[in-house]
């Protein structure tokens, strides 16, 4: 039997005593490698992440930590957590050596063991070079490498990485992105996002959160598999007038892309392609190209909590 890694029981938090940030969180985690916790903005991910990780007391609930009560003895858990803010904790005016010599004395690492301990991290994450330059004068994408090592230097079992490639460039962030498989192939990781891309890059398993409440578990397959496209994109010889696409039944919405290609949204997907092909043959629009598109992440949303797009949309 797999051993527990993380365990949240019922975990909820309000910041004003009236409204719940997270209402009711339950989850385990049993495996290495990368998990997405995935959600809008203000959805109740960062209160997630900071209960578990011991920056916020929760005001009710449990975290267990390799079955460690993280609220009833937070040092000994906190030795098995590492955690990346969405903001890195750096002291820019440390030099990496020096920065991570800090960092580790925070994570009570016996001192005959320093040095070791600062050396494979920053061989893991790719800044040996480094050691004593000014964190001030490394690069976006090395200066996240920084925080991700003082994440790892105690050699957690369990990290947590908050929007970790938020501001970087493409090749920063595919950079990034390897590290943190490399990571995942020892310990459990938590990639949290708003970004649908970054986790269905990076991530096997999937976790979301909306309006405080999960909402979806399960593999990226299943996710991948559970929400419907609701949308398609078709191409005619001859332009339809929009009146004439929404005439068609099950379409909702039209935009027009070009002179000759629109975006359709529609509310079933059965048989829909059927009666825009029949419509076309006998209005005579010569269809050149019909094809779906991947669902929007407001449209996944909207799915998973239950609600229309368009409700969604209003109260973002």
């Amino acid at each position: 039997m797999e051993e527990t890694i993380v365990k949240v029981e019922n975990l909820s938090h309000s910041y004003n005593g009236t409204q719940w940030a997270i209402k009711n969180i339950n989850f385990e985690i049993r495996q290495r490698g990368i998990l997405g916790l995935l959600g809008s903005n203000g959805a109740g991910k960062s209160t997630t992440m900071n209960i578990m990780c011991g920056v916020l007391n929760q005001t009710s609930g449990d975290v267990y930590i390799k079955d460690i009560n993280l609220r009833k003895n937070p040092v000994e858990a906190k030795k098995h957590i590492g955690f990346l803010p969405q903001k890195a904790p750096l002291y820019t005016d440390f030099t990496v050596d020096e920065y991570l010599t800090y960092c580790s004395h925070l994570r009570q690492i016996e001192p005959k063991k320093i040095k070791q301990a600062i050396e494979t991290a920053k061989a893991k994450c790719g800044i040996s070079h480094f050691s004593k330059r000014l964190i001030r004068n490394l690069s976006g994408g090395y200066q996240q490498r920084v925080g991700i090592a003082q994440a790892i230097i105690h050699n957690p079992t369990f990290v947590v990485l908050d929007e970790p490639t938020n501001g970087l460039d493409p090749n920063q962030i595919i950079e990034v992105r390897n590290l943190i498989r490399e990571i995942a192939e020892e310990r459990s990781v938590i990639l949290s996002t708003h970004i649908l891309p970054e986790v269905q890059a990076t991530c096997k398993h999937i976790k979301m959160i909306e309006e405080g409440k999960l909402v979806f578990s399960g593999t990226m397959e299943e996710f991948n598999n559970y929400v419907k496209a609701d949308t398609l994109t078709v191409t005619f010889g001859t332009s339809p007038k929009q009146e004439e696409l929404l005439n068609i039944e099950g379409i909702v919405n039209t935009e027009i892309l070009d002179e000759k290609k629109f975006r359709l949204r529609f509310n079933t997907s059965e048989e829909i392609t059927e009666r825009i092909v029949e419509t076309s043959v006998a209005k005579g629009w010569h269809l050149r190209e019909i094809a779906l598109e991947r669902a929007s992440l407001d449209s996944i949303f909207a799915q998973l909590s239950g609600k229309s797009t368009s409700k969604t949309k209003a109260s973002v």
